[in-house]
């Protein structure tokens, strides 16, 4: 938040905050509000008017929205969670702890409690917990004078009327239609003859990420969620899709750092949290970096006799590391996009040892100058020779290793660009010191 809002905050100046807040749109009051402190976030609310504290409150994560739950009064509360799309709202029950799920349902209609009900009822991280059910399904056998009475009927509740689907009487699935194309069309001619059939769609029960990106892929709006019998559930619309995809790319960034993600905003989460989320890599990665002492401890007499081995360690072991840090992101992410899959690992290796060879043999040609400046011929060889099979090792496991793990069905971020590096250092030390031992007779 800027300087001159935080002065606002802190000095009651409400009059020129209230102004303020009137002049900016709600997501950027959303992305300021992450600055504040949770009497601060409180206090804006109670100064926005109900339908811009509704648009700003759904901007926010489920953890920032119950920050400002948190501070509000029961009848705000219940108009905030009472006005709130099902799927967002689901979004955040699934997210909050069981005091503040209970208080939310309990703030609910009848009619907005079984709708939110029904989308808790779905897996956690499936299509059906983020598709949005208020939708304008249109019977096939409407002309294009009745489904536009219905929408208009209908469409002040529904999240979206820019895709229709196209229903049988079973209410299963059969096309799907826009609202251009139905506004376009003779007003006599039915609906059944304006969809189109040739169109995609997503069970209840897949994942959100690959719906969303079904969706990218697709270049749709809106993507129908139907369950097992393609019976009509509902729409991922394009913003939920998008805050899906933002959600999975955060937690792979995370993860390939070496950390668990965050639930929320940085400056929101506190010293103890975000030490949470980094203990258990850190203490994971320290004991995998046994693997390193246990390699120099089996290779101590080589380095006591030629002590100038030591010298260059640092620079085999990090380039190493950086080799396979680098493969590994690149997978993760050709992952992540459906660039390749787990039955491409033999071109994948083929790929990365081609490229590590290439990397090494770059790094290697610089190896043998300082290896020349800070030693002699042999060793500058020893450290050439080690930087190409070195880089060439870390390409294949950086490149190889998210495969594997999404065969053994883990998260390939998991293989993170530290474990990776991690393990790189100790294999490559072995590479290092048998080619030492090779070219130096030791």
């Amino acid at each position: 938040m800027t300087a001159d809002l935080l002065d606002m905050l802190k000095e009651q100046d409400l009059p020129y905050l209230k102004d303020w807040l009137n002049s900016k749109q709600p997501y950027e009051i959303a992305n300021e509000l992450l600055h504040a402190d949770a009497a601060g976030m409180a206090l804006v609310f109670r100064l926005l008017d109900k339908g811009k504290a509704l648009a700003v409150f759904e901007e926010l994560d489920p953890s920032d929205q119950q920050e400002i739950l948190a501070g509000l009064r029961d009848r705000a509360f219940r108009e905030l969670v009472e006005g709130m799309d099902p799927d967002d709202r689901a979004r955040l029950i699934g997210e909050t702890p069981a005091k503040v799920a209970r208080r939310v349902l309990a703030g609910l209609s009848p009619h907005e409690r079984q709708m939110t009900a029904a989308l808790l009822g779905y897996p956690e991280g499936s299509a059906g917990r983020a598709m949005t059910p208020e939708v304008v399904a249109l019977h096939r056998s409407l002309t294009a004078a009745e489904a536009l009475n219905v929408v208009r009927t209908k469409g002040a509740n529904a999240e979206t009327v820019y895709t229709l689907p196209v229903v049988d009487d079973g209410r299963r699935l059969v096309g799907i239609t826009s609202l251009r194309d139905l506004v376009t069309a003779p007003t006599d001619r039915r609906v059944n003859d304006i969809a189109t059939m040739d169109f995609v769609s997503a069970r209840a029960t897949d994942e959100a990420e690959d719906a969303a990106r079904l969706m990218r892929d697709a270049n749709l709006l809106d993507l129908p969620i139907v369950d097992s019998e393609d019976r009509l559930l509902g729409l991922l619309t394009i913003d939920d899709a998008v805050e899906v995809l933002e959600e999975a790319e955060t937690e792979d960034a995370y993860r390939q750092s070496g950390s668990e993600p965050l639930a929320g905003s940085y400056l929101l989460a506190g010293i103890w949290m975000l030490a949470t989320r980094r203990v258990p890599w850190l203490m994971l990665l320290f004991v995998a970096a046994i693997l390193t002492i246990n390699v120099l401890d089996h290779f101590e007499e080589n380095l006591a006799e030629v002590t100038a081995l030591a010298l260059f360690i640092p620079m085999i072991t990090g380039s190493g590391g950086n080799t396979g840090a680098q493969s590994a992101t690149s997978v993760v992410r050709a992952l992540a996009l459906a660039e390749v899959r787990v039955r491409d690992v033999p071109r994948v290796l083929w790929t990365e040892a081609r490229v590590g060879a290439l990397l090494g043999l770059a790094l290697g040609l610089v190896g043998i100058v300082i290896g020349l400046v800070f030693a002699d011929l042999q060793l500058a060889l020893v450290i050439a020779i080690s930087l190409l099979a070195v880089c060439t090792w870390a390409a294949i496991v950086g490149g190889c290793m998210p495969l594997f793990a999404k065969k053994l069905g883990i998260d390939p971020a998991v293989v993170s660009a530290p474990m990776v590096a991690t393990l790189v250092d100790a294999t490559g030390l072995i590479i290092y010191f048998m080619t030492a031992r090779t070219i130096l007779g030791l």
